[in-house]
């Protein structure tokens, strides 16, 4: 099974968790799973199979009459045990979630509350799955438009928020009469495993929540493509979701894609400079970058960017990189292939035009010998075509342009094919009113850092993704209409 207290000192061999039973990979293959601050070999995890995918969504498929079946508040009472579970093993979850994925212990105590509350809220929307009774054109009939759960849904989720992620989808997938199935992705597996044992321990019902490790382009495939899962609810790559979009075309499956973002970061000539640079600072290096949310790219007035900018790269200098267990800023990037992507476009970036105001980059000596680590990096580039403004970093490096007015960095700001985040920083309230309707971006944060609250909508434009999680519109997104004409005449 699965050791949920995971000393660092054993090395763990994970089973998957199917139909209520903890199994091992039918082609019995393993995967490495690696500690990203020092590379030592943290355990394995079955190396799963299409044979395993189908398996567990047959398991999902059996059980997911009977589940949804319950009254809606039963399936909540059942998920907010789980809650509360996640909450009393929280320092053991968070410990997991920093080994695997390398952020720092309090970010880490931060994702498992974001469990908690993703699966409270979902639990306290039971009683609110809602219908409509319309008036017909016809005498003696109501039209009656119901929602129902779509039946398995399978939840594909990225490294960075490995626990949160899945419990984001999880909850609401769970509470609407839906079955689910989990693909814990490899590099970070361990924290959807221990999901799966704490429900096992509150007592889910065989074939409710199973989780399936092993590679996407073969477990995650497998299931997307199966006639068995009606709902695919994906957390990723832009790359990955177009592969997950076209495997799934050909049955004609509901598909929803959290993907890629390249948020700009505006501020004005009348922001508060300290609370901008405060809120840049934290939208930028928190994860070490590996937000889809974060600040990729800033675009600042003239007027005030070499004040910003000195006091930025000044923040950026002081932040602390580290053991990740132990009270730093940053801990490592989550893998060497990730640390050669952000080295391969800050030097375009560079040989674009762009100076470098910091210069941090990989760090390899002394205490980071091993690991994959990579220094705060700040660049200001001459042009809005540059890799760093147009290419999704997901790391480290802040990148800055400078603007004449709000018009010219809306401009530069929609000239993109992502759309997931944007931020503003001004003090006018017209530029605060007439922004929203300007920029092309699923969620805006005005004078604020990121960091979505369980009552909003995070929703993707472009590239950046379809549906969306959170709130009742993405409570509302785990179910589907059904309309009868109802006539006694």
């Amino acid at each position: 099974m699965f050791n949920l207290s995971m000393p660092t000192h054993e090395q763990i061999s994970a089973r998957m968790f199917i139909d209520g039973a903890w199994v091992y990979a039918t082609g019995r293959g393993e995967i490495a799973v690696e500690n990203p601050a020092n590379e030592a070999l943290l355990g394995s995890i079955p190396d799963g199979t299409a044979e395993d995918a189908r398996a567990a969504l047959d398991s999902a498929h059996r059980a997911q009459p009977a589940w949804a079946a319950l009254p809606p508040i039963e399936r909540a009472a059942l998920v907010q045990k789980l809650a509360h579970a996640v909450a009393a093993r929280a320092e053991d979850l968070a410990r997991i979630v920093t080994l695997e994925q390398g952020k720092p212990l309090a970010q880490a105590r931060d994702e498992i509350g974001a469990v908690v509350t993703f699966l409270t809220y979902a639990a306290n929307n039971a009683r609110r799955i809602e219908g409509d009774i319309i008036t017909s054109d016809n005498r003696d009939e109501e039209i009656h438009i119901r929602r129902h759960p779509y039946g398995v849904v399978v939840g594909l989720t990225a490294w960075n928020y490995p626990a949160a992620l899945a419990a984001r989808k999880l909850g609401p997938a769970l509470v609407t009469g839906n079955t689910f199935v989990l693909l814990a992705h490899e590099i970070t597996p361990f924290s959807g495993l221990a999901l799966a044992q704490l429900a096992e321990q509150v007592g889910f019902p065989p074939g409710i929540f199973n989780v399936v490790t092993g590679r996407g382009r073969v477990v995650g495939q497998a299931m997307v493509e199966s006639p068995l899962s009606g709902l695919i609810t994906m957390t990723g790559s832009t790359r990955a979701g177009r592969e997950i979009y076209r495997a799934g075309a050909d049955a004609i499956k509901v598909i929803r894609l959290e993907l890629g973002g390249k948020a700009p970061f505006i501020v004005m000539q009348d922001a508060d400079i300290d609370a901008a640079v405060k809120a840049a600072v934290t939208a930028r290096f928190t994860n070490s970058g590996q937000i889809c949310t974060c600040n990729e790219r800033m675009y600042l007035h003239r007027a005030i960017a070499d004040e910003f900018l000195a006091k930025f790269t000044d923040a950026a200098r002081a932040l602390t990189i580290g053991d990740p267990l132990s009270a730093v800023d940053m801990g490592p990037k989550v893998s060497g292939p990730e640390v050669e992507k952000v080295c391969e476009i800050v030097a375009r970036g560079v040989a674009d035009g762009g100076e470098v105001l910091l210069k941090g980059g990989p760090l390899k000596d002394g205490i980071y010998a091993k690991g994959h680590w990579y220094a705060p990096t700040v660049v200001e580039v001459p042009s809005n075509s540059s890799p760093l403004i147009q290419e999704e970093v997901f790391g480290p490096v802040a990148t800055a342009l400078r603007v004449d007015d709000l018009d010219q960095a809306i401009a530069h700001a929609n000239d993109t094919s992502f759309g997931l985040s944007a931020y503003l920083f001004t003090n006018s309230l017209k530029d605060i009113a007439r922004a929203p309707y300007a920029l092309k971006f699923g969620e805006i944060y005005l004078n604020r850092a990121n960091g979505e609250a369980v009552q909003g909508f995070h929703t993707g434009w472009g590239q950046s993704g379809l549906g969306g999680e959170d709130g009742k519109y993405g409570f509302d997104g785990y179910l589907r209409k059904q309309t009868t004409y109802l006539n006694w005449g």
